[in-house]
């Protein structure tokens, strides 16, 4: 399973390309990978019967000895080539040596069919995904309290259809606090005191922090998700951990970034050098403040960092039924790991670590965790369930 998640992962995040399919103009990379992931999905609860496949599919195989190796290999490979023709530098030399691992007989060819079945039902399934949308010039606001950025990224993934949601609006989250509010101060002065280059009050501990959770989050999120995918548990079971996984972020993305331009809120970044037009006595500016760690180039409500690390936190207890999970994630940045024993306490940092490194406003991070929490309960309890 982690073999071909690290295949997959290799194909999605290369540079977008000027031309070709739409996943290799707009690849997207929690997209593309749930896409992967169900359809690796579909082909083992084919085989075992053991759950429901995902998107009312009804693929049956015609021998329950058929190779689930085989199955997956097939499954993933047809999706990648599928939606990405032209890397297929990428898979298709691991995939040959992949089925030359595998025992060339009528098990393999049954689970190269299944595999082929389900990749083929999920390619049509998804189709025209919206992903390629077209988008007028971004124009960055001017008025108090909208975002500033030149040519933000993410601008089409609320067009994206989603896996299980209704709409890419269904879990949007309320506005943020009013720029003349007593809440909106408090975070502003958090985030103004806690996240500066220069003059901060922040500890060495909370910089590490802060910059641990800086790494590209496609990189990051495939490598440490792969670990829960590590694990005795069957093939089947794997598969349905990952297609959770990855199906939840998804959708937790696309909500993520329908609220964000919805409100198109600025960073600290500017709020904090530009204080003085919010109308708001107990916010002081500050022309020289800069954030020490930098800051996505997207709106700023809500964090996108709270909506996914909420969505990845709650599918995991769910999977575990518990929240006492024990587990340990690293990031490139720092060259360090962080360990937690429940699945909230990687929620709990990771919206601190936002403040800490003055990207968000505490408010944000805990909208998002709400809205990635919500989404989270929606997919999995109309999804990957048991037959």
């Amino acid at each position: 399973m982690t073999y071909w998640n690290e295949v997959a992962s290799d194909t999605v995040n290369l540079p977008a390309a000027a031309t070709g399919s739409p996943a290799e103009q707009r690849p997207s990379d929690a997209v593309d990978l749930a896409v992967v992931h169900l359809a690796i999905y579909n082909a083992l609860a084919a085989i075992t019967g053991q759950y429901q496949p995902y998107g009312g599919l009804t693929q049956t195989a015609s021998n329950a000895d058929a190779s689930q190796q085989a199955a997956i290999g097939a499954a993933a490979h047809g999706v990648l080539k599928g939606m990405f023709p032209n890397r297929s530098a990428r898979y298709q030399a691991p995939y040959d040596s992949f089925l030359a691992s595998i025992p060339d007989d009528a098990a393999r060819a049954e689970g190269i069919a299944v595999g082929t079945g389900a990749a083929s039902a999920m390619l049509a399934l998804r189709g025209d995904d919206g992903r390629s949308v077209a988008l007028a010039p971004y124009v960055p606001g001017t008025e108090p309290g909208r975002f500033r950025g030149v040519n933000p990224i993410n601008r089409n993934a609320q067009f994206i259809k989603p896996f299980a949601m209704t709409s890419a609006s269904q879990f949007r989250t309320p506005s943020p606090p009013a720029l003349d509010s007593e809440a909106y101060a408090i975070d502003f002065n958090e985030s103004r005191l806690l996240g500066g280059a220069v003059g901060s009050s922040r500890t060495d501990a909370q910089l590490e922090i802060a910059r641990f959770y800086t790494e590209a989050p496609p990189r990051y999120w495939q490598r440490n998700l792969r670990r829960f995918a590590m694990s005795d548990a069957s093939l089947v079971d794997q598969a349905r951990l990952m297609a959770m996984l990855f199906t939840v972020e998804a959708d937790a993305g696309i909500a993520c970034f329908e609220s964000k331009y919805r409100y198109e809120f600025w960073r600290p970044q500017s709020a904090i050098p530009l204080a003085e037009t919010d109308g708001n006595a107990a916010t002081p500016a500050d022309a020289t403040w800069t954030p020490v760690v930098p800051t996505p180039n997207h709106p700023e409500y809500p964090a996108a960092h709270g909506c996914i690390t909420a969505a990845m936190a709650e599918t995991l207890k769910t999977y575990y039924r518990t929240d006492q999970v024990e587990f340990t994630l690293d990031s490139t940045v720092t060259g360090t790991t962080r360990s937690f024993k429940t699945t909230q306490a990687m929620v709990d940092e990771v919206c601190d670590a936002r403040v800490y490194g003055g990207m968000h406003f505490r408010n944000s991070t805990l909208r998002g965790a709400e809205l990635g929490t919500n989404v989270a309960r929606w997919v999995l309890q109309r999804n990957f369930l048991a037959r």
